[in-house]
């Protein structure tokens, strides 16, 4: 099971594209709205979600949690204290935790990036406390994935199915997808 967290202002295609991918990759996903049951994108496309916060289940069927970026996405995340215990309960059990854009800067904050590589939308590398910041599409240290934003919104969501599912099935998506880098 792969959480996908959206709230208000998040970036579509970088919640969105890693959704379809690891579908496609026979990944159980459930988006999640922060409130209620649909979150309103960055540039107002509304998305009805899978489920809300209240059904969100911290147990041994979490692989994953992504975190999109859009501001004030990712603002909006970073104040929701859910999206903070699904960060730790991630964390504190090995599973992937995965940020896009903006996004990373909640796990700077947190203290969770400190000598790891991570990258994130320009600008906000001030906010990545500790980490090793590449100026690459898509960073993975760990079990901490994270990217630059929409443009590499693919190739985050090839990255999380290669962890979950290998590379072998990751790639044969992006050859079905005509996926030309």
């Amino acid at each position: 099971m792969v959480y996908v967290f959206l709230a208000d202002g998040f970036e579509e295609i970088e919640a969105l594209a890693p959704v379809d991918f690891l579908r496609r990759a026979g990944i159980t996903v459930k988006t999640v709205s922060l409130k209620g049951k649909s979150a309103v994108g960055a540039h107002n496309i509304e998305v009805t979600a899978d489920i809300n916060m209240d059904d969100v289940l911290f147990n041994e069927d979490v692989e994953a949690i992504i975190l999109p970026g859009g501001m004030p996405g990712s603002q909006n995340l970073f104040e929701s204290a859910r999206v903070h215990e699904a960060i730790d309960f991630a964390v504190s059990n090995d599973k992937l935790v995965c940020a896009i854009c903006a996004a990373p800067f909640i796990l700077g904050r947190k203290g969770l990036l400190e000598n790891k590589n991570a990258t994130c939308f320009p600008g906000f590398e001030s906010e990545l406390k500790g980490a090793n910041v590449k100026n690459e599409g898509v960073v993975c240290d760990g079990k901490i994935i994270t990217a630059q934003g929409a443009g590499v919104a693919w190739e985050f969501g090839e990255r999380i199915a290669r962890e979950l599912v290998g590379s072998e099935k990751s790639q044969k998506i992006l050859l079905g997808l005509q996926w030309k880098k």
